[in-house]
Formats: C-alpha cells, structure tokens, sequence
C-alpha cells in the first residue's frame, strides 16, 4: 500500500493541487566550478527543469504555467515548484525575494523547492521555515543513490552523509523533505536508497527512470555498453520492490521521470508517457493505497 501525492494533497488542502514549475534562473555549484563542472552525467543543459516556466518574472512564469494546466485543474489551487537546477544556490536576499513572489498568490498553497543537501547553510533553513509559517514549504532533495561509489560516477559531488545531516535540519525547522532516487543507475541498488531515505526522516520520495539524454555525459557511456536502460517490467519490479519498503505514511510523489522526448536516446518505451504510466500503476495497483 502506498499514498499518493493526489491522495496526500486532497487531505492536506481539501482540494486538487496542481504544481507550476518555475525557473528561477539559478546553476548549481556542480556545473559552475565551484565543485566541479558539466553536472552530473545524466542530467540536461535544463537541470532537469525541460517543463519550466523561464524567461520572465516569477509573476509572470505563475501565470504562463497555470494557463498551461487551465484544462486539467478545475476549482483547485497550486503549489509553486522551483524545479530547474539547485534552488537555493543564491544570495539570501535573491532566495527571499523570489520565493515570496512565489507564495504571495492566494491559490498558491505551498511551495515546493527543488536543491541539493549540500546548499542548505543554516540561513536558508530558516528563511525556509520562516516562509513555512506563512505558506507549507517543502524541500526537493536531489539524494539519486545512497551509494558513495555510484554518487562519484554520477559526478553527484557531495557525499550521501551530507543528505542525512540536512533532511535532520530540515526537520528539525519543521519542514516537509522529498527525496529523489534514480533506477537504473550502473551497480547501484534502488532499493537500499529507499530505504536509507526512510531512515533519515524523508517525507516523501520522487522515483525517477534513469533516462538517457542527447548532450548528456552518460551518453557515451550508453554507447560503449556500461550503462544499459531497463525495460519497462525491469523497471516496474525494482519500483515496486522500492514502494514495499516505505511505511505506510510516506507519499510517493512520482514512479516515473519523462525526459523531453525530442533528447530522448533511451529507453524508448519511456517517450509513451501514458502507456508507461498505465503500465506501471496496473503492476501496482496491489500495492495501491
């Protein structure tokens, strides 16, 4: 049995939530040189955030994305989802501005930002858990494999210590943590991940299929025959293995990722986002809460 982000949002607001993904014009010290440059090795020019609003002001971006969704949302309200790149890799004065225009809606609910454990001084905790006082924050750890090994091939650049130690503080500030975990990365093994993630505190858990991209550093490593896709039971089996060892409470935000189609190298099964999805919610639907 498992909770669903849908699920967890209606008790929560009492109504359908949809997120608007923004752009707030950051990088991330993995690219910039401050920890090392060109990313991780699966991850796009777009930093993960090809859906994003970008370009303009966040007003505007708000605007733009619910006009996107206008069609499937219908008397809900939104969370604003800062989803491109690492979200708090900025001055706090940047952070602030940008997340209160962010939250100053009335049919903005929450707000949901995407970053990495190791961007997280304590001055932004606590202008995140000042924010969470006026509107329900919660943060996106980008945590991919609690494999030190595997973290150093993907270039994750910070040690899985460094996860823990902020989804502590994080909780300690009172805020709500959701921990993204890639399948299908080369000798790694998901399901430890999972649970790892329960064991530090995690709220919630984003699964995501490892995706092979155009101008992505893993492609080549795709060409030589090291990294090899999962098909689409592989990757169901391994999902559903992961779901079965999170309590009861913990809400399974997404089972899968989609990469921009017109990037996508492999697996091909993926670009068929409604089959894919279909597929997977029918394999656990044994599982569903």
């Amino acid at each position: 049995m498992y909770k669903t982000a849908n699920d967890y949002y209606k008790e929560k607001f009492g109504c359908k939530v949809y997120k608007l993904s923004l752009d707030g014009g950051f990088t991330c010290p993995n690219r910039d040189g401050s920890i090392a440059t060109g990313g991780c090795i699966f991850c796009s020019a777009l930093g993960g955030g090809e859906f994003a609003e970008r370009g303009v002001e966040i007003r505007q971006q708000l605007e733009q994305a619910k006009s996107r969704v206008a069609a499937k949302i219908k008397d809900g309200k939104y969370i604003a989802y800062f989803q491109s790149f690492t979200n708090t890799y900025g001055s706090l004065h940047r952070l602030e501005t940008l997340f209160f225009q962010a939250i100053a809606p009335d049919d903005i609910v929450g707000l949901n930002i995407a970053t990495r454990p190791d961007c997280l001084p304590d001055s932004t905790v606590e202008l995140l858990k000042k924010l969470n006082k006026i509107k329900p924050v919660a943060v996106e750890l980008g945590l991919q494999t609690a494999d030190d090994q595997v973290a150093d091939y993907i270039n994750r650049g910070y040690k899985t210590a460094v996860y823990a130690d902020a989804v502590r503080r994080l909780k300690e500030a009172g805020l709500e943590v959701i921990t993204h975990i890639i399948i299908g990365l080369p000798d790694d093994d998901a399901v430890a991940t999972a649970k790892y993630a329960v064991s530090c505190g995690t709220d919630g858990v984003k699964f995501h299929l490892l995706h092979i991209l155009r101008n992505t550093r893993i492609v080549a490593d795709y060409e030589s025959g090291k990294v090899k896709p999962l098909t689409l039971e592989e990757y169901a089996k391994i999902l559903k293995d992961c779901i079965s060892v999170l309590p009861s409470e913990t809400v399974v935000h997404r089972i899968t990722g989609d990469g921009a189609k017109k990037d996508l190298i492999a697996p091909l099964w993926s670009a068929d986002k409604k089959k894919t999805l279909n597929y997977l919610n029918a394999y656990l639907s044994e599982t569903k809460k």
